[in-house]
């Protein structure tokens, strides 16, 4: 297979070193992971969901999720709401603590913000809506917006085309396709070629979002759709380097290979670190949970190894488990 190459990318006046993104991921895409993920090689790192009403009221929990450091910059933070004046007074306020670019939300597929909110993945049944939130927004703020989204709201309305055909009338200056329908949430697989579809309908940058698990997939999804650049979400989890792997072998054509174990282990207890920081010790500890889960997934004894993890409520407690899982199998890999 040969290499598609693609190197720096330009939205709007904001250039990304390479076209690789991590995507928003509730619960997941917090400082300490944007940080680690962009000093690992990713183009650019994207916020949490922010709810817009909430940001508006200066919620405290929000406005953490909405902190960011200079290190990852260019970094967007992403917005979610329904009404056009809340969701540009929001990108007023991220854009006065420093966004690169706001991006606007309407992919979420999860009941409580599709349903209940109307807004996320919603707002793909009402353009006329989504245009005025778009148009809202952009005329808000100084910075590039962009907008997330999927291929439609159901298999019998993929209007994803036109969507980004008004976003782009609009000002929205890129659109990412998450290749599932919103009633697929994230069963069966992302429609990549119908991604291309998007790319054919718009003159801005189009990313590609969905099931990209490593390099080939990467790879396979610019084939199919003709995509500017890739986003990676879950294909993430416990492997923040894969965004830097992407990226270096799409501009060079060669394929980096893991880290070793014992840099894996290293990574893992300086994101350990950056959590209890940002977060303090009790809710560090229990937010880093999952991630170590995910680092030590496929392990000998990973299993008994969280479940332990999960029964810690200790920083100290936590960080001995961790050495004391890993140093064995450092020294049986030197050996």
């Amino acid at each position: 297979m040969s290499a598609i190459r693609r190197q720096s990318l330009q939205i709007g006046p904001v250039t990304l070193d390479n076209p690789v993104i991590l995507a928003p991921m509730a619960g997941v895409t917090d400082m300490p992971n944007r940080r680690l993920v962009k000093r690992m090689g990713a183009g650019m790192v994207v916020s949490e969901m922010i709810a817009s009403q909430a940001m508006i009221r200066q919620n405290r929990q929000t406005m953490k999720m909405a902190s960011h450091t200079p290190e990852e910059f260019p970094m967007a933070v992403q917005l979610a709401g329904c009404e056009p004046e809340v969701m540009a007074e929001a990108a007023r306020l991220n854009q006065d603590l420093g966004a690169a670019i706001i991006d606007i939300n309407m992919g979420c597929p999860v009941k409580k913000v599709a349903l209940k909110g109307e807004a996320g993945s919603a707002l793909m049944r009402n353009e006329n809506l989504a245009a005025r939130i778009m148009s809202a927004v952009v005329k808000a703020v100084d910075i590039p917006v962009t907008l997330k989204m999927r291929t439609g709201w159901d298999q019998t309305s993929r209007n994803a085309p036109s969507l980004a055909k008004v976003a782009e009338d609009c000002g929205i200056r890129m659109v990412t396709v998450h290749g599932r329908t919103r009633s697929q949430m994230y069963t069966g697989s992302a429609d990549w070629s119908f991604i291309g579809e998007v790319k054919r309908a718009v003159s801005i940058p189009v990313i590609g979002n969905g099931d990209v698990e490593g390099i080939d997939d990467a790879q396979r999804m610019l084939e199919l759709s003709g995509a500017d650049g890739v986003m990676i979400g879950r294909g993430t989890y416990g492997r923040p380097w894969l965004l830097g792997q992407v990226a270096h072998f799409l501009a060079t054509g060669e394929r980096l290979a893991d880290p070793t174990l014992a840099r894996q282990f290293q990574i893992l207890l300086e994101h350990f670190e950056e959590m209890l920081v940002h977060y303090g010790s009790v809710a560090g500890v229990r937010n880093a949970r999952k991630h170590i889960a995910w680092y030590s997934k496929g392990l000998p004894g990973s299993a008994e190894f969280r479940a332990r993890i999960n029964g810690l409520a200790e920083a100290e407690a936590v960080r001995a488990a961790i050495i004391g899982f890993y140093e064995p199998l450092l020294q049986k890999d030197a050996a």
